[in-house]
């Protein structure tokens, strides 16, 4: 398989705070990361670098053979539209906007609409039935499920999921858990955030982070669903 993410010596300071220091590690197309650790660890920080939505202090975060960290504003923009999903424990939907508006939403940042391809991405996530639903009127469930359908309308070469579970309950957890594996059995490359050593198991593999560094768990511990 080719590498997708390649992340050398990778350095993040804010201020007198150093939240990665040094960091380095590879991962290759169609895998599953789980990134675990205590929190402050860094976890979060990595996701944002990789994702276009933070800058390194020093070092390399390359996605997709694009060094994110030389990208101009514009340039973000367009690495973050066209190369990564998001999907984030807050779901961070416009509440006035229905479920499909709200998918819509990243095909505007691509410069396209499609509604027949956003309730279609709604129907595979199991909400063809709440098309025209306000977030108010979603479980939470129902909502990340709508965030995984916007993540991926645009067809990103990664998923960024940072505790992407960690607001819903067992039920719903499951029922988010079960659209991970799907994605995972169709080719998609996932780094997760998670502090769930159950979650973490389903992974490839896991990537411990403590102080801003990181051990390696092997791949055996990896768990059937």
């Amino acid at each position: 398989m080719a590498t997708l993410v390649q992340v050398e010596n990778l350095r993040k300071e804010f201020g007198n705070v150093c939240a990665l220091a040094g960091v380095s590690f590879r991962v290759e197309a169609g895998e599953w990361i789980a990134i675990m650790g205590p929190s402050g660890s860094g976890k979060t920080t990595l996701i944002n670098i990789l994702g276009g939505l933070d800058m390194p202090t020093s070092g390399q975060a390359i996605v997709d053979a694009i060094d994110v960290g030389r990208l101009d504003e514009s340039g973000l923009t367009r690495f973050r539209a066209q190369k990564i999903g998001f999907i984030f424990q807050q779901f961070h939907l416009v509440p006035y906007l229905t479920a499909l508006e709200n998918v819509m939403l990243a095909q505007y940042f691509h410069s396209t609409t499609d509604e027949k391809e956003a309730r279609e991405a709604l129907e595979r996530v199991g909400l063809g039935d709440r098309v025209e639903h306000l977030p108010g009127k979603l479980s939470g469930g129902e909502q990340q499920r709508v965030a995984v359908a916007r993540a991926l309308i645009n067809h990103p070469k990664l998923i960024l999921a940072d505790e992407p579970t960690g607001n819903l309950d067992e039920a719903n957890e499951e029922t988010v858990i079960q659209l991970f594996h799907e994605l995972h059995r169709e080719g998609h490359t996932i780094l997760m955030v998670t502090h769930a050593p159950s979650i973490g198991r389903l992974a490839d593999r896991r990537i411990a982070f403590a102080h801003g560094r990181l051990a390696e768990v092997p791949a055996s511990s990896k768990t059937s669903p």
